[in-house]
């Protein structure tokens, strides 16, 4: 079907936003006349123009009696920009195929009875699952008040991120970090635990030439131990957005230096063992505008999401190595004593990269 064929060409465009356009969708928009398109567009960074904007400008006057092809409900609400709809209305086009509605309050198919209303004809849940997962960040913080998180593993094939001594570098070979470096130009931001942190002093920026613009936010969940104000995370803050979070009862020592520095220093909520609980933190970073969180680690971190059912995807990076019950898992015991208790996932795709595996699932039913 060609509306098929011309969604799917918006779900690639949208996805071209992700990682710079939070804390807006990232929306992908064909104009198509005649059986051609004439205009495309998807959200530009920091979420304005929007995609809808972009494809009318591309197609001009053309755009009267043109099919539209949208992979989230136009805007209905005046904010910054006036609304899609709006635009789209006053191109005079002829139809609006959308992927998904807009959960968001403040549309919520108050685009789509706009449309309707000036007469224009509506279909919708064209590739409706595919045009969600284009914009899942964006859903999961307005329908579940958090992130969409991604936990990034490379391991062995026996699931170690490390030797029992704490060596790990490199287990997984360069066209695998490559694809990580990519995976962090794509999200908002990037989380470790702090112990994983003080371990490893790591930077969590995007090296690919051409990206290194593009790093995310990154974000540590701080423990009982303090990052060393030498850390690359803090030295490195007044160029690359940084956060700690912190117990709301933390006494963080040395928080007026870290803050001098450009940390962002920001408090969550604690369990009843004192530990920051990893939903209350989700829900700050929610708040903060985040919407597409990558989790590299370290296994108590991964293990808390897990536990909470708070992982909507894992992309695995095998290495054909093995190291051994006494290495380092990449995730810590979360409690599981019966199968039907374990987190459960589907495996959506398996590609190589050089001699590594890429694995990627999706949370279970």
């Amino acid at each position: 079907m060609n509306d098929h064929r011309f969604m799917r060409v918006a779900i690639g465009l949208a996805r071209r936003g992700h990682g710079n356009v939070a804390p807006n969708p990232s929306v992908g928009c064909v104009v198509v006349k005649d059986g051609r398109v004439i205009g495309r567009g998807w959200t530009r960074p920091g979420g304005r123009p929007h995609a809808e904007t972009e494809a009318l400008l591309q197609a001009g006057k053309k755009a009267a009696g043109a099919d539209i092809f949208v992979t989230l409900e136009p805007c209905a609400h005046h904010g910054e920009t006036p609304p899609c709809a709006e635009a789209l209305i006053a191109a005079g086009v002829g139809r609006v195929v959308v992927g998904v509605r807009d959960p968001d309050p403040r549309v919520d198919g108050g685009g789509i009875s706009l449309l309707k209303d000036a007469g224009i004809e509506v279909v919708e849940g064209v590739l409706e699952t595919e045009a969600a997962q284009a914009a899942e960040g964006f859903l999961r913080r307005v329908s579940n008040g958090r992130p969409m998180v991604t936990i990034k593993a490379a391991t062995s094939l026996d699931g170690r991120i490390a030797t029992s001594t704490g060596d790990s570098q490199w287990i997984t070979g360069e066209l695998s970090r490559a694809l990580g470096h990519g995976m962090r130009a794509r999200s908002d931001a990037i989380m470790v635990g702090g112990a994983t942190a003080i371990a490893d002093n790591p930077s969590l920026t995007c090296r690919l030439p051409g990206l290194e613009g593009e790093s995310p936010t990154r974000i540590v969940l701080c423990g009982d131990s303090p990052i060393p104000l030498t850390h690359n995370l803090v030295t490195t803050a007044a160029e690359i957005p940084t956060m700690f979070i912190v117990g709301a009862m933390s006494r963080l020592e040395n928080r007026a230096a870290y803050e001098d520095v450009g940390v962002s220093v920001r408090e969550a909520g604690c369990g009843s063992d004192g530990r920051i609980d990893i939903g209350s933190a989700l829900e700050a970073l929610a708040c903060g505008g985040i919407t597409r969180l990558m989790v590299e680690g370290g296994g108590r971190l991964i293990s808390a999401l897990l536990k909470e059912d708070l992982v909507d995807r894992v992309i695995w990076f095998r290495a054909p190595t093995m190291i051994g019950g006494d290495g380092i898992s990449v995730a810590s015991a979360f409690g599981v004593r019966e199968l039907d208790e374990a987190a459960n996932f589907v495996k959506v795709s398996t590609r190589p990269a050089g001699d590594d595996l890429v694995e990627t699932y999706m949370r279970g039913g």
